[in-house]
C-alpha cells in the first residue's frame, strides 16, 4: 500500500458508501515483536479483563464487530517467536459480550475439527447472551499440527476441506433453524413447546450425520452472521456461496479490487445480491501526529525482531527453508502460485509484494512483520483516513479488518484519531443505529419458513 499522502478525493453522493471497520483482536498486536516492546500487554493475555478493554475500545469507535482469529496448536515450531493463542475463543467473547452493549462479536470455528452440533450450539448461545451480535468466521484449518491434536495423522487434502466445510455450514444453518422461537408456547396449563414446530435438519452427507433438532433456540440474528476468509478458488466458491463478510488479504489496492469483483460477480452469478458481502481486507494502521513519528514507531519494532525469527516465519508462508538467505540481497526466485502445495493465500500475496515492491530479504521481512502482508498504511490520521476512503471508493473494499500492530495502543489511537476523521467526512457512524451485528453491517434477518401451527 502507498503510504504518501494524497488530497482528499471528492466522490459523488451515489459512490460515498458507509465504511466496515472490524477489529482484528490478536495478542499484543500483530507486530510479531509487539509483546517484546516496552510497556507491552505480554503479561495480560489470560487475563479476561484485557480482552474485555478491547472489545470496550472498539464500541467507544463505534466498530462494527472485534474478531478473534483461533489455532488448534500451540505451534511448537515457532512457540517461541512470541504469543498466538491464549484463550479460547468462544468462552472469551461470552464474557465480552457481557462487558460491551453494541459491538459485534466474530469467533473463529473449524469445520475441519468441529462437530456442527457443538459448534451450532454454541454460537447460537453466543447470540442469545449477547442479544444478537454473534458472527463465526469458519475455516478449514492449515497445519498438519493441527491434525495431530484431533486423532488424524495429517490435514485431509485442500479440496476435501472445503467440501467439507461447505457441508458444515448447511448442518449449522439448518440446526439454527430447527427450533424456532415460535415453537415455544410455554403455556402454564398446557404445552411448553409445540413439537409439530420443530424442523430437525436429519442431515445425512458426506461428512456428518446430523439428526437434530439444536437444543437451543433459534438465534436472535436467525443465525450468527457468515465470515469466509478463502483466498483459493474452493475457498472463494465457498465465499461466495455462503459468505455475508469476507476477510481478505492484500497487499495493494489492485489486488484488492481484483479479488472483490471476483467474488461479487461469483456471488451474483448463485443469485445472491453481491451489495449484501462485506469484503474487508486486513489494514495495519500505524498511526502518529506526522508521517516521520509513524515511521519510526514502525522501525522501533522492526528492529525489536530477531532475524531468525522472522526467516522461520518466511520459510513458512513460502513453503521452503529460508534460513541462509542473504538479508541484503534480493529475494531469490519463488516457484508459481500454481505449484505451491501450502496455504495460497498468504503465498499469492507474498509474491504480489515481490512483485510490486521488489524488496530485498531484510525488507520483505519488515513488511511481513505485522499479519504477513496485508495493505500497510503509515502517516497521521488524515492519512490513514484518506487511504481508506480511496479504497472503498475504488471498489478494492467495502472496509478494513483493522491489525493494529502493537494492543492496546493501536486501536485507541486508532479510535481516538482515525475514527474522527471518518465520521466529520461522514463516512463512519457517529452512533450505532441498530443493535444486532446484522444491524451494523447492514444485512438482512435470513429468510425462515416458519411451519403452521398444529390444528391451523
Amino acid at each position: 500500500m502507498a503510504t504518501h499522502g494524497h488530497a482528499h478525493a471528492s466522490v459523488t453522493g451515489a459512490a460515498r458508501r458507509p465504511v466496515r471497520l472490524n477489529l482484528f483482536a490478536h495478542a499484543c498486536g500483530h507486530h510479531s515483536a509487539a509483546w517484546r516492546a516496552p510497556g507491552s500487554s505480554v503479561e495480560r493475555l489470560a487475563d479476561i479483563t484485557y480482552w474485555e478493554e478491547l472489545a470496550r475500545i472498539a464500541e467507544r469507535g463505534r466498530l462494527d464487530a472485534v474478531f478473534l482469529a483461533d489455532g488448534q496448536s500451540i505451534g511448537t515450531a515457532g512457540v517461541e517467536r512470541g504469543p498466538a493463542w491464549m484463550l479460547e475463543p468462544l468462552t472469551a467473547l461470552t464474557a465480552m459480550a457481557r462487558a460491551t452493549e453494541r459491538v459485534g462479536l466474530v469467533t473463529t470455528v473449524s469445520s475441519t475439527f468441529w462437530d456442527p452440533f457443538h459448534a451450532a450450539r454454541l454460537l447460537a448461545s453466543l447470540d442469545h447472551i449477547s442479544r444478537g451480535r454473534a458472527g463465526v468466521n469458519v475455516v478449514t484449518s492449515m497445519t498438519d499440527e493441527e491434525a495431530r491434536n484431533h486423532s488424524m495423522t495429517a490435514l485431509p487434502g485442500h479440496a476435501q476441506r472445503y467440501a467439507t466445510a461447505g457441508e458444515f455450514l448447511e448442518v449449522l444453518q439448518g440446526l439454527w433453524e430447527s427450533w424456532p422461537m415460535e415453537s415455544i408456547l410455554a403455556e402454564p396449563d398446557g404445552a411448553y413447546v409445540d413439537p409439530a414446530l420443530l424442523r430437525p435438519p436429519l442431515h445425512r452427507g458426506e461428512a456428518f450425520a446430523v439428526d437434530g433438532p439444536l437444543n437451543v433456540p433459534t438465534p436472535p440474528q436467525g443465525r450468527p452472521v457468515l465470515f469466509q476468509a478463502g483466498a483459493s478458488e474452493p475457498g472463494r466458491a465457498l465465499a461466495a456461496r455462503h459468505a455475508e463478510g469476507i476477510y481478505a488479504v492484500a497487499w495493494d489496492l489492485a489486488s484488492a479490487r481484483t479479488y472483490r469483483g471476483d467474488i461479487r460477480s461469483r456471488a451474483a452469478a448463485l443469485g445472491r445480491d453481491p451489495d449484501a458481502l462485506a469484503v474487508m481486507p486486513g489494514l495495519v494502521p500505524y498511526v502518529a501526529s506526522t508521517e516521520e513519528e509513524a515511521r519510526r514507531r514502525k522501525a522501533e519494532l522492526d528492529a525489536r525482531l530477531p532475524v531468525q525469527d522472522s526467516l522461520r516465519q518466511l520459510s513458512f508462508f513460502v513453503g521452503q527453508d529460508t534460513s541462509d538467505w542473504e538479508l541484503d540481497a534480493p529475494v531469490p526466485p519463488l516457484p508459481p502460485l500454481e505449484e505451491f502445495t501450502g496455504p495460497k493465500g498468504r503465498y499469492a500475496t507474498v509474491l504480489r509484494i515481490l512483485e510490486t515492491a521488489r524488496p530485498t530479504v531484510r525488507e520483505l521481512l519488515g513488511l511481513l512483520a505485522a499479519g504477513g502482508g496485508h495493505a500497510t498504511v503509515i502517516g497521521t490520521p488524515e492519512r490513514v483516513a484518506d487511504e481508506i476512503e480511496r479504497w472503498v471508493d475504488a471498489g478494492a473494499a467495502d472496509g478494513f479488518n483493522l491489525m493494529p500492530p502493537t494492543l492496546p495502543g493501536g486501536i485507541e489511537e486508532f479510535v481516538d484519531q482515525v475514527v474522527p476523521v471518518l465520521q466529520r467526512r461522514g463516512r463512519f457512524r457517529c452512533e450505532y443505529e441498530g443493535t444486532t451485528l446484522r444491524d451494523h453491517l447492514g444485512l438482512p434477518r435470513p429468510p425462515q419458513e416458519i411451519p403452521a401451527p398444529t390444528g391451523s
